[in-house]
C-alpha cells in the first residue's frame, strides 16, 4: 500500500507531471539536459526526481559524476495507465535543451 500512496502522490504536483511527460516524450535524460531543458535549479530538480524515482515511475543509471533518467521500463498497471493519462494533458512542453556531449555534462 505505501508504493501504491507514495505513486498517487507524486501525480499531486504538476512539475512531477511535466517532468514524467517530458522523460516520457525524450527518452533517457541526463540530469544536467534535465536541469537546462525545465530551467530549474538543481536541488528543486533533484527532489523531483527523487520522489519520482521512489514512486516508481523513474529509474536512474549514474556515469561518472552525472545520473541518467528515463521512465522505468516495464510499469505495473496503474502507472502505465497514469503514463497514458499525462499525454492527453495539454502541456506546454519544452524543448531539450542539450548541454550533454558524448556521455559527458558540459555545466
Amino acid at each position: 500500500m505505501d508504493i501504491f500512496l507514495k505513486s498517487v502522490a507524486a501525480l499531486n504536483d504538476e512539475t512531477r507531471v511535466l517532468i514524467l511527460r517530458f522523460l516520457d516524450e525524450n527518452g533517457e535524460t541526463c540530469v544536467c539536459d534535465l536541469q537546462n531543458s525545465l530551467d530549474m535549479i538543481q536541488s528543486r530538480l533533484s527532489r523531483h526526481l527523487k520522489i519520482l524515482k521512489d514512486a516508481g515511475f523513474l529509474r536512474v543509471e549514474r556515469r561518472g559524476t552525472w545520473a541518467y533518467y528515463a521512465v522505468r521500463s516495464p510499469l505495473d498497471r496503474f502507472r502505465t495507465e497514469a503514463l497514458q493519462e499525462i499525454k492527453y494533458l495539454d502541456l506546454e512542453l519544452p524543448k531539450l535543451k542539450k548541454l550533454s556531449q558524448n556521455g559527458a555534462c558540459q555545466i
